[in-house]
């Protein structure tokens, strides 16, 4: 039988010595995989419904008439045991509570975040559904949701038949023709228009201040230039970034190991950054700010949510350089 991942590739359970920069560091494997199919079973027509018909199914007590959602049983708990029916649920609702919102997370879960995980009470349903959260307005952040928030179920396009293959919107983001429509995709959203945060004009004070920021982040890219820590930071990496702050505008350039600053507007960045403070970026270079807690407390903002992987490498690199020495 062929298998999906040669056993030869798959290393044993163990652990091993790595020696970088003159330090020894321990590495240990923990081989965590599991290879096996398993069926639905009798849950098999709501994971069924969500990969090929884009539905999201209930189940209604045909005694008490309660409808609970996913479906997780087919006998009222309520009614000795009666058995329910197949019901077929909107896909609008509001949120059951305020979601914490994912930051740090597992590695297999790593490329999602931020998103947020709450749950969500349909119309016509009793029990809320746990689902992924998300907002096309750019980061995530604790203000976006919260307990009572109106959102609307938005399917993959590619879907497998998992809890996954559904996330939720805030239905304000919406227009109102995608608020109606059923079935409605990832695809059809538009994750590319967020709403920018207006930046005042660069005062005398704030051209100063960016003017000592620049000159201290450029400190920084030169330190990478021959940090071996902070280039693996970066390694295979590339991203041009454009900053906006209340001192004017500069551009952090990535290119595979390499960072470069630059003054002034560059052409089709890959994202945006806001924060009317340009001090921020010497407090993170100074271990007062990392810039994953400044979006968290909105004195940044990015325009994808995607990018928040680019934050976590750059946030590595006060560190790197520390560590190193530089």
């Amino acid at each position: 039988m062929k298998k999906v991942i040669p056993l030869e590739l798959i290393p044993d359970v163990g652990s091993e010595v790595l020696e970088v920069g003159g330090e020894r560091f321990l590495q240990i494997n923990e081989a965590m995989f599991s290879f096996y199919k398993r069926t639905k079973g009798e849950l098999s027509p709501y994971f069924l419904a969500l990969k090929e018909r884009k539905v999201i199914l209930g189940t209604r007590c045909t005694k008490c008439g309660v409808v609970r959602v996913p479906l997780f049983e087919l006998y009222c708990p309520e009614c000795d045991f009666e058995q329910m029916e197949l019901t077929e649920l909107p896909d609008t609702g509001v949120m059951n509570s305020t979601p914490p919102i994912v930051y740090f997370a597992h590695s297999l879960f790593q490329h999602q975040v931020p998103f947020g995980r709450g749950r969500v009470l349909l119309k016509g349903a009793d029990t809320a559904l746990p689902i992924n959260i998300y907002t096309t307005k750019g980061i995530l952040t604790p203000r976006v949701f919260k307990k009572g928030t109106e959102v609307k179920l938005v399917f993959r396009d590619e879907r497998l038949g998992k809890p996954t293959d559904i996330f939720a919107v805030p239905l304000s983001e919406l227009s109102e023709k995608q608020q109606k429509k059923k079935g409605l995709q990832e695809s059809e959203l538009d994750w590319t228009s967020p709403e920018e945060p207006s930046v005042p004009e660069p005062t005398p004070e704030g051209k100063k201040a960016l003017e000592r920021v620049l000159e201290r982040l450029s400190e920084l890219a030169g330190k990478v230039a021959t940090s071996e820590r902070a280039q693996k930071d970066l390694k295979e990496w590339r991203r041009s970034i454009q900053v906006k702050t209340a001192g004017g505008p500069f551009a952090i350039l990535i290119d595979d190991q390499k960072l470069r600053i630059q003054s002034g507007t560059v052409e089709a960045p890959d994202f945006v950054m806001v924060c009317k403070d340009p001090d921020l970026f010497e407090d993170w270079m100074n271990f007062r700010e990392s810039l994953t807690n400044a979006i968290i407390a909105e004195k940044l903002w990015i325009s994808l949510n995607s990018e928040f992987i680019t934050v976590f490498k750059l946030d590595r690199l006060p560190r790197s350089l520390r560590r190193t020495g530089k």
